[in-house]
Formats: C-alpha cells, sequence, structure tokens
C-alpha cells in the first residue's frame, strides 16, 4: 500500500507545535470507542425453506438488477442441470450486451395517490422495470399478498389504472418449500385500466417446484428456490390471456432472478422470455 509522503510530518508538526504552546503534551486522551454496529435483521439458515421472516419488504432499501432491454427476448434456461453431485444448477451468469441497470424499491403506502383504495395494504413495489405500475401488498405469517394494481401516477401518459381485488391473492405461502402449490382467483369490479372502465378476474397458479444453485453475474446462490407462476387474466370483456412467470428466490434476500414469458406460452420450461431479471451490481 502507498502512503502519503506527507503524512508524518504533517503530524508532527501539529504535534510540536502543540508543545511550544502549552509545554506539556497531554497523555489522558479518551480511550477509542468503536461505532455502533448494525445487526442484521435476516440471516439465511439454509434449510432449504423460506418462512415469512425471511420473505419481508424493506421500504426505501433500493435494490440493483440487471434487466434486459425492453420490447426484445432473450434465450432463457430454466431447466438447469445437474451436476456430478447431483444438485441442479441454472448457470444464469453470462451478461447480456443490451442488459440494462434498474434500481428497485419497495415504498410505503402511505402517500400513494391511490392508498385510500387499499385499506388494509402495507407496502407497494414496481411491476415493472420502468415503474410505469405498482403492485400493492399485505405480509403476515401466512402469505405475502398481492391486493391490487395502480399506475405510478393518477395521470399516467397511458391513462391512470386502479384494480382492487375484492379478495386478496396468495402470492407467495408459507412455508415456501419444494413441493408446494397453490391457487388463487380474485375479480375485480368497477376497475380502471389504462383510463378504461375494467371488469373482470385473475387466477394465480403458483408452484415450488425446484431447489439448487443459482449463478448469477455478481452472486451465487447455493440453495435457491424455483417457484413458477401462470397468471390467467379473464376480463369480462376481451380475450383470456395468459402468461408464465419463473422466479428464484432465497431466504432473506427475496426474489434474485425472474424470467417473463411471452403472452399465451403453453411450455412450462419456456425458452424465450420477454424479460430477464437478475440481481446485479
Amino acid at each position: 500500500m502507498m502512503r502519503s509522503p506527507f503524512s508524518v510530518p504533517l503530524v508532527a508538526c501539529t504535534l510540536l507545535a502543540c508543545a511550544a504552546d502549552n509545554r506539556t503534551v497531554p497523555t489522558d486522551w479518551p480511550p477509542y470507542e468503536a461505532a455502533t454496529s448494525t445487526t442484521l435483521t435476516c440471516m439465511p439458515n439454509l434449510d432449504g425453506n423460506i418462512d415469512a421472516a425471511e420473505l419481508q419488504a424493506a421500504p426505501g432499501l433500493p435494490v440493483r438488477y440487471l434487466v434486459t432491454a425492453a420490447n426484445t427476448e432473450h434465450d432463457v434456461d430454466l431447466a438447469g442441470k445437474v451436476d456430478a453431485e447431483g444438485r441442479r444448477v441454472w448457470d444464469w451468469s453470462m451478461e447480456q450486451p443490451d442488459d440494462r441497470v434498474a434500481t428497485i424499491a419497495a415504498s410505503v403506502l402511505a402517500n400513494k395517490w391511490y392508498a385510500p383504495a387499499f385499506p388494509s395494504g402495507q407496502f407497494v413495489a414496481p411491476m415493472d422495470a420502468a415503474g410505469a405500475m405498482e403492485a400493492v401488498y399485505r405480509h403476515d405469517g401466512e402469505a405475502l399478498w398481492l391486493l391490487g394494481i395502480a399506475s405510478h401516477t393518477s395521470d399516467a401518459p397511458e391513462g391512470k389504472t386502479l384494480l382492487v381485488y375484492e379478495t386478496p391473492i396468495a402470492l407467495f405461502r408459507f412455508p415456501l418449500q419444494p413441493g408446494a402449490s397453490w391457487t388463487s382467483k380474485a375479480t375485480t369490479t368497477q376497475a380502471t385500466l389504462m383510463g378504461l372502465p375494467y371488469a373482470g378476474s385473475d387466477t394465480y397458479e403458483v408452484s415450488v417446484d425446484g431447489a439448487g444453485r443459482l449463478e448469477l453475474p455478481a452472486f451465487t446462490f447455493t440453495q435457491a428456490l424455483r417457484v413458477r407462476t401462470k397468471v390467467t387474466v379473464d376480463p369480462v370483456v376481451g380475450k383470456l390471456t395468459t402468461r408464465r412467470q419463473v422466479s428464484f428466490l432465497f431466504e432473506c434476500f427475496g426474489e434474485v432472478a425472474r424470467a417473463t414469458s411471452r403472452n399465451d406460452e403453453e411450455a412450462a420450461d419456456f425458452t424465450k422470455a420477454t424479460e430477464v431479471r437478475r440481481l446485479g451490481y
């Protein structure tokens, strides 16, 4: 390590000046006190499960993701491979030339324009990397509940969105563990979607069907859970649409990677993704 050649002389001159003025050098300096350490609120125990305490939002804490550019498609490997020790491995470590950095953070609901529509809501998080749409959540010991969706602003350029589920969707039921699966269905009426009246139902089919090592450009997670979500949107007026999303979750970190399919994708292990998101740096 290189040190400044001026550091020692400067200190020496300062002490000599003090001695010249005061004739004595103080010897009763107070002892050094270490800074107060910050206690981690969540520490992975690597038991292969994710319980309610290991998947909590931290409003205001920014998280950086590498996200593929909008309006593009990318190859994605959801099946992974089995290594020599019999462990499932997903290698998502390759950086893409059109990766973009998106900084995403949860925030409290209280100050949002749509807060009065969600009296039991606790926090919100962007649905898309651009942050145009936000999802409203509640967290308890049973599940992470999705209460509805709203546009970031009430005067969004594409039109205001305010969609409140009459019953909440169980997005993640605790504990998350391999083999778990559930289905949640919710309806919404008197809603607004991009400025237009809307009514319909959404069905979420969720399963935790894999565990293994996930390799990302900046991190490796040794016991990530693969969570599949198939969403069926059935509007009162319009065409039924489905979309698949595969997320990888890790204790205390939450969602560390995801891939989103094309609309009406039939394959569970789809190979073309409209968005790939990875915890980045």
